[in-house]
């Protein structure tokens, strides 16, 4: 059950700044959560099915905040609707044909290593159509939490403070950041992984602005979620078959530096030099310029 603070105050937390209104959701979601979250981690028998009921009752939990914020807060009852969160045709074309661009363009870069001489095929797991569904489950489900956290509510709740450039870049870099929660000799050991994950930031952000619309019986220009969803789901979809499968081994001449330290596309040059490329190209499909600050 959530932790409410008194509901005369919401109309006053419109007015803070961005770092303060960010500081307070989450301390009413981690308050609300950790005291259901803590025995089914302690408690329970499996640690990974632990884990992703615990996962999976943190976003029951933001949605359901969510509404309540945007009702309380800004005085908006459909805020999920308004940040592109809705049930259409559009949308679900949309979302497919991110799914399109993520798969094709992490295989596009796989099939220039095996080019290049960097990777070998395997021969497929047994298992290979397994994995492709429970692949989908899986990057559908990330794409989903991911995008609505952080392209979502975080990107908005900037954007109200602050312009749209000053805005994008924050929410990539938190984004990153919070990836990168390790240990400090595995941050060492990855570190060209944190720009590989502000480039993905940045590409969910261009791609929810390049789905802007006007609503039909609305005056406001809507971003729809369903493009970045995509995409994300599209590349982990990918990187999962690959990697789960089996499908590929790196040959000897291969550098870790080139192709990915520890098998990740992201902590590599090659992946930096794909990510830029779809950035720069999702980047100006956008039409993003420095644009304004906005308030709900």
């Amino acid at each position: 059950m959530l932790v409410m603070p008194n509901l005369s105050l919401f109309g006053k937390i419109a007015k803070f700044s961005a770092p303060v209104r960010i500081g307070i959701f989450i301390s009413i979601l981690l308050l609300s959560w950790i005291p259901l979250a803590g025995p089914i981690y302690f408690f329970g028998q499996d640690a990974n099915l632990g884990s992703i009921l615990a996962i999976a009752l943190l976003y029951i939990e933001f949605i359901i905040l969510v509404r309540l914020w945007g009702n309380k807060v800004y005085q908006q009852p459909h805020l999920l609707h308004r940040y592109g969160l809705e049930i259409s045709r559009r949308n679900f074309k949309q979302f497919f044909l991110g799914l399109g661009i993520g798969l094709f363009s992490l295989f596009s870069l796989f099939i220039l290593e095996i080019f290049l001489g960097w990777v070998v095929l395997r021969s497929p797991s047994e298992k290979l159509f397994q994995y492709i569904f429970e692949g989908l489950l899986v990057s559908v489900g990330i794409g989903f939490a991911e995008e609505l956290l952080f392209r979502v509510w975080l990107l908005d709740e900037l954007q109200q403070d602050y312009k749209s450039k000053v805005a994008l870049w924050l929410s990539s870099i938190v984004y990153a950041g919070l990836h990168f929660i390790k240990p400090i000799g595995e941050i060492f050991q990855t570190w060209l992984q944190f720009p590989g994950l502000v480039l993905l930031g940045l590409i969910f952000v261009f791609a929810k602005r390049s789905s802007k619309k006007i609503g039909k019986t609305t005056d406001y220009q809507q971003e729809l979620l369903g493009l970045p969803i995509g995409i994300h789901a599209g590349l982990v979809w990918g990187y999962y078959i690959i990697s789960v499968a089996g499908l590929v081994k790196y040959s000897e001449e291969a550098r870790e530096w080139l192709f990915g330290i520890d098998g990740n596309p992201l902590a590599g040059l090659m992946g930096l030099l794909f990510l830029g490329a779809i950035a720069l190209w999702m980047g100006k499909d956008s039409g993003m310029h420095n644009g304004n600050k906005r308030k709900i």
